[in-house]
């Protein structure tokens, strides 16, 4: 009867929120809400925390991942120490005494090295420097003897004992190039790390 303090009458065949089949208990919406709250202000408190140095931590991969070690091909490039070092080294193995093709040095360089990209340009660089070097030391071109050949540009090299010593100078000469280059590059990431 209105007006009176008991329920509120149901309309025939309703039923009443709480009695619906497969609704969960009310009791366990509190619970589930009160849980998910928590869940909420702890992810909260994770945010709000600021980072700090040394907050990193890696988890475990996830399975199939991909390792990140493949390594871009490099384009050897004139004027690079690097590019000229593997030059130098391969120049150092050749036989004395006779003509032999640029082209044949550019396909050896890129057999040797599969992870770089040699081409004619490259080789001929470090050839000219390395004929340059040898006018300078010696005073005389037969060191280092470039040519055109029937099957296109070629290098000699002098057949003496004082080839390899020499060349092996030019080598490290390189080498030392390279390796301030990577000083230059690690006082260069110590830098950017600080500033």
């Amino acid at each position: 009867m209105p007006g009176t303090n008991g329920p509120a009458a149901t309309p025939r065949g309703a039923t009443r929120p709480r009695d619906r089949p497969g609704r969960p208990p009310l009791a366990g919406s509190v619970l589930s809400s009160a849980a998910s709250h928590d869940q909420q202000e702890a992810r909260d408190a994770v945010l709000d925390r600021p980072a700090a140095p040394g907050g990193l931590r890696l988890r475990p991969a996830p399975a199939g991942l991909p390792e990140p070690g493949l390594a871009p091909p490099v384009v050897a490039e004139p004027g690079d120490p690097f590019a000229a070092l593997r030059v130098v080294e391969l120049i150092a193995r050749i036989d004395r005494g006779r003509p032999l093709r640029l082209d044949d040095l550019v396909d050896a360089l890129n057999a040797r090295h599969l992870d770089w990209l040699f081409d004619r340009a490259v080789v001929a660089d470090v050839l000219i420097g390395l004929q340059a070097n040898w006018m300078a030391d010696y005073r005389n071109a037969s060191g280092i003897v470039l040519d055109d050949g029937p099957y296109g540009a070629t290098v000699t090299l002098e057949d003496s004992p004082r080839v390899d010593p020499w060349i092996v100078r030019q080598a490290q000469r390189e080498a030392a190039a390279c390796r301030e280059r990577l000083a230059e590059f690690a006082r260069r990431d110590a830098t950017n790390q600080l500033g």
